[in-house]
């Protein structure tokens, strides 16, 4: 089956997740690698979409700006819940580290009594991961549901993949890209989305419904969106986009 992508224009504002999408998924999320060419190529993108480009992660700011030196691109991390705009401005909202400190505690007990599992501290969000031990989904649903009614209203259970995380419900990366397009230089542009996971979906939809593309990612392409097949098809097609 061939991937189906929409042919570029030089007023899209483009809008990339980076695990799943840039780059393969890894055991655990230290052991992403970026190819060596993909910063600068993101770079010359962005310049000829006028600063039109933008990061969105469930990642934090702080990893993206490392993943990606020497460039610091507008970015939405953590879901949304942080998130800067293109004049280098810094926005944050949801839930904060404290909120999620009965959270942390408990998950650190649990993780330490199941070493295959991943407890990932964001600050503003906690992601347990069990790709290393999925037999224990089950467990890890069970803790967190119980941790869940200790929390602050706003907080929710974001699922992707082999990993739940604690999160902040009225930050999402729809929302991240919500804001962008009301700020230059996004404002104006046609928003196309690329994403894999189920935190992408709302996104990828807003893209659609904004008269832009939502571009899924993943083995089987998604009703209602283009389609790329993995992150390697994704960065061919970016290059391809650079040499046009």
């Amino acid at each position: 089956m061939s991937s189906i992508v929409p042919p570029p224009r030089p007023d899209w504002a483009l809008f990339l997740d980076i695990d799943g999408t840039l780059v393969d998924l890894a055991p655990t999320p230290e052991a992403i690698e970026v190819s060596a060419d993909l910063p600068a190529l993101l770079e010359r993108l962005a310049h000829r979409l006028a600063g039109g480009l933008a990061l969105v992660s469930g990642r934090r700011l702080s990893d993206l700006d490392r993943l990606f030196a020497p460039f610091r691109f507008p970015a939405a991390g953590v879901h949304g819940a942080e998130r800067r705009d293109a004049l280098g401005g810094l926005h944050c909202a949801g839930l904060t580290s404290a909120d999620l400190e009965p959270a942390r505690a408990e998950l650190r007990r649990f993780v330490s009594r199941h070493p295959a599992l991943r407890l990932e501290d964001k600050g503003r969000s906690l992601a347990l991961h069990f790709r290393q031990a999925p037999g224990l989904e089950s467990a890890v649903r069970e803790v967190l549901d119980r941790i869940r009614a200790s929390l602050p209203a706003d907080a929710c259970l974001q699922p992707g993949h082999c990993v739940i995380e604690v999160k902040s419900g009225s930050s999402s990366k729809r929302g991240a890209i919500e804001q962008f397009m009301q700020e230059l230089p996004f404002a104006g542009r046609i928003p196309i989305y690329l994403g894999d996971d189920l935190t992408d979906l709302d996104a990828l939809a807003y893209a659609q419904s904004a008269g832009g593309r939502g571009i899924f990612i993943g083995p089987e392409p998604r009703p209602g969106c283009d389609w790329l097949p993995d992150p390697a098809a994704v960065r061919e097609w970016l290059r391809s986009l650079d040499e046009q």
